[in-house]
């Protein structure tokens, strides 16, 4: 069972014509029990909550573009002051080769098919920020892209770019040998020791450098 506002059967916009507000339903609530029965729709509270909680800016993917109308009437409906918020709708992040979904990636993560929100194969905050992923060059990465409104697939290769020109400028360079073989430089003296200078950054000088020993 249904409550329906009758608001405007020949608008063109159909969510504006008689709009569910109400849902009936008589199954115990998981949280609330059988307190109570009828519950509103997020067309019908989405403004009102904003209005009453103080929301100034509601951000939105595109598929609410039509939903704004209701938005906005409801809203009017309250009339108690100047103060209404305002629903602004914008492009949803894709990448290439990579999934977006919260539905999908919940899957992944209740399926034990990666250890966690924060495994570094995931796309979130905090998986990225177990790859090394820093805070400056998420935020280059989203500069760069901008936000418009149309939908649209942005190259994972421009992530990793603003990855590359971050830790390009940020990181010190060091390197390592697995399984080394030793090797003896027969015509160099026994007892010599060289101090060698390694720049930490090349592309920073204010990083400066460490010194490598050499020797026979």
């Amino acid at each position: 069972m249904v409550l329906r506002a009758k608001i405007d059967m020949a608008s063109s916009n159909m969510h504006f014509r008689d709009p569910i507000i109400y849902r009936v339903i008589h199954i115990p609530h998981h949280r609330t029990g059988n307190t109570w029965k009828a519950y509103p729709m997020y067309d019908f509270a989405h403004g009102q909550s904003d209005y009453f909680e103080g929301v100034t800016h509601s951000l939105c993917t595109l598929e609410f573009v039509v939903h704004r109308p209701l938005y906005d009437w409801f809203i009017d409906q309250l009339a108690d002051s100047d103060y209404r918020p305002h629903q602004y709708e914008f492009n949803r992040l894709s990448l290439t080769y990579t999934v977006m979904s919260k539905r999908k990636l919940l899957q992944l993560v209740q399926e034990n098919l990666v250890s966690g929100w924060d495994d570094p194969r995931m796309p979130t905050l905090s998986g990225m920020r177990r790859r090394g992923y820093t805070p400056e060059a998420i935020r280059s990465f989203i500069d760069k892209i901008g936000y418009t409104k149309y939908d649209g697939i942005n190259d994972v290769s421009l992530l990793e770019h603003a990855v590359r020109e971050d830790l390009n400028a940020t990181a010190t360079r060091v390197s390592g040998v697995i399984d080394p073989v030793k090797l003896v430089l027969t015509n160099y003296p026994a007892e010599k020791v060289e101090d060698m200078e390694a720049i930490n950054n090349p592309e920073n000088e204010s990083q400066g450098s460490r010194p490598v020993k050499f020797s026979r």
